[in-house]
């Protein structure tokens, strides 16, 4: 199973309908994504930051996410002020350094913490499940929907799968060097991995056939949007076009 440390809770961000927070993720997500003006930026970083106070996300595990999406920004500021280009130039020692680089890096930082941060409050405040579902409910692709429930539901079987057959390697003596036996041992394992899994799928498959399976999964519960969640849809649109229209007034 995937983990899903932030669905439990039962804040304001929590008790939101899925599908509401779908759209209201993706039009500010795209409102932040697509300006050029560090204000907006900014204003989105401020924003993401409150959807995660709201949600009362626990600090740790999202500090080390946070962690991570940075590990590819610190490569992008270390690249862009050397190749950024641009008339105006700084030196640090020897070293001629870009503003034109320096700003574009910065611009990223803000607008990749700010997104993160954004889809964190929103959409991992729900399962995979819901959301899923939530899908289904705004009308995209039955078939799209089912692959992803499907997909969350047995990654976890492939990834177990994995290391069985990594430890039977392993009680063979098999130590993983820089060699051809290693590299050819590595690309058997993840072979045997892919052609059991495509074995386990048709069985799969076959039991959901004989169980009755027609295409969709039954609903045990059946969220319901209510008027607080079109309230805060509302807002999140509101804000996505502000930050829009601030884009266009920079420019």
């Amino acid at each position: 199973m995937i983990s899903e440390p932030f669905a439990v809770g039962d804040s304001l961000l929590h008790r939101t309908d899925p599908a509401v927070k779908i759209i209201s993720a993706m039009v500010l997500a795209l409102s932040i994504a697509t300006s050029s003006s560090f204000q907006v930026a900014g204003a989105g970083l401020l924003v993401a930051a409150c959807c995660c106070l709201a949600a009362e996300l626990p600090v740790a595990p999202l500090t080390r996410r946070l962690a991570a999406v940075n590990i590819f920004t610190l490569l992008l500021w270390i690249t862009l002020p050397l190749t950024g280009g641009g008339e105006q130039m700084v030196r640090l020692g020897s070293l001629p350094l870009s503003v034109k680089g320096i700003a574009l890096a910065g611009l990223i930082t803000l607008k990749a913490n700010a997104v993160y941060l954004l889809l964190t409050g929103l959409l991992a405040t729900s399962t995979i499940a819901a959301i899923g579902h939530a899908l289904k409910r705004l009308r995209l692709p039955n078939k799209l929907t089912i692959l992803l429930l499907t997909t969350y539901r047995y990654l976890g079987r492939i990834e177990l799968e994995y290391k069985r057959l990594r430890r039977a390697a392993v009680l063979r003596c098999f130590h993983g060097t820089t060699n051809l036996h290693s590299y050819r041992t590595y690309g058997y394992l993840i072979g045997m991995t892919l052609i059991r899994s495509y074995e386990r799928s048709r069985r799969i498959h076959q039991a959901m056939i004989m169980r009755g399976f027609k295409g969709t999964f039954p609903l045990l519960i059946r969220q319901r949007t209510k008027k607080r969640d079109l309230l805060f849809m509302a807002l999140c649109v509101c804000t996505a076009i502000l930050f829009s229209l601030w884009t266009l007034a920079n420019q």
